[in-house]
């Protein structure tokens, strides 16, 4: 080991206290400007818990087991869901659909609404499944 002489100038620093103090800074100049800055000012809306009055605008198309057809809750046969769907259609042209079919239903019956849904350009479709409980 070697030993510093008294009148000997010193040919090191130990620049590891000055490196602490830096980081210390620059951490709390960080906390500083993010304290400091407060964002933009905006009058944010209220939110009621009283119900919406407009309708829902998703159609459901049901599907029993034994192979009839509902619209909502109105039993229809194929020609009156596309006369209806039409109507829907014209009256939104993003109209979104879920279909539900029976678990035990034919899977020509589902593949049929389909197809008319496709024929009818409406492309917002969901299936609706029972999710498995684990």
């Amino acid at each position: 080991m070697k030993v510093q002489e008294e009148n000997a100038a010193y040919d090191e620093i130990n620049v590891t206290p000055m490196l602490d103090l830096a980081y210390v800074l620059l951490v709390v100049f960080i906390l500083m400007t993010t304290a400091a800055v407060q964002g933009i000012q905006v009058n944010l809306p209220k939110a009621s818990n009283t119900p919406s009055l407009a309708k829902p605008q998703t159609k459901a198309i049901t599907v029993t087991a034994e192979g009839t057809i509902f619209l909502d809750t109105f039993p229809v046969t194929m020609e009156q869901l596309e006369s209806t769907l039409l109507q829907y259609k014209a009256a939104n042209p993003e109209l979104p659909v879920v279909v539900k079919g029976d678990a035990t239903v034919q899977y020509q019956s589902v593949v049929e609404i389909l197809a008319l849904l496709g024929k009818l350009d409406i492309t917002q479709v969901g299936l609706v499944t029972q999710s498995l409980v684990k």
